[in-house]
């Protein structure tokens, strides 16, 4: 078992999650010990980003860093942990808040959906989403 880094980029579809990190500063971070919860956007998340998103957010790594903390939840929290979160609102590493739902399967601020679960790391676990959360602000 890897870390949470070594796991994404060996699954090979978060090469631009791997570089966002790289970017920002936070590889360190999360090759800590943790545990964190990383809800980790695919490429083909970050491809749904309106055109040009990704390449200004390469380049301001604060507010870039700001929307990656915004993926990770202090703890390891299994899938089991967050059905039982339907309503509820985890503070994410950033500060601001995440609304969980699981009506229909697991969805984060309404619109993200996870759609893979409980990849374990050894510093924690990653959940897989279909779209980059952005704070709000």
């Amino acid at each position: 078992m890897h870390d949470i880094i070594d796991t994404a980029v060996a699954a090979g579809n978060f090469k631009t999650l791997a570089n966002a990190l790289t970017a920002a500063g936070l590889v360190d971070t999360l090759k800590g010990s943790g545990p964190f919860t990383v809800f980790a956007p695919t490429d083909e998340a970050f491809a749904k980003l309106p055109a040009g998103t990704l390449d200004s957010l390469l380049k301001d790594a604060p507010k870039l860093k700001g929307i990656l903390t915004y993926h990770v939840v202090s703890g390891k929290v299994m899938s089991t942990d967050v059905l039982k979160m339907d309503g509820q609102t985890p503070v994410t590493v950033n500060g601001a808040t995440l609304k969980v739902t699981t009506t229909g399967g697991v969805k984060l601020n309404g619109e993200t959906t996870v759609v893979k679960t409980d990849i374990e790391c050894t510093n924690g676990v990653i959940h897989v989403i279909d779209k980059v959360l952005l704070p709000a602000g």
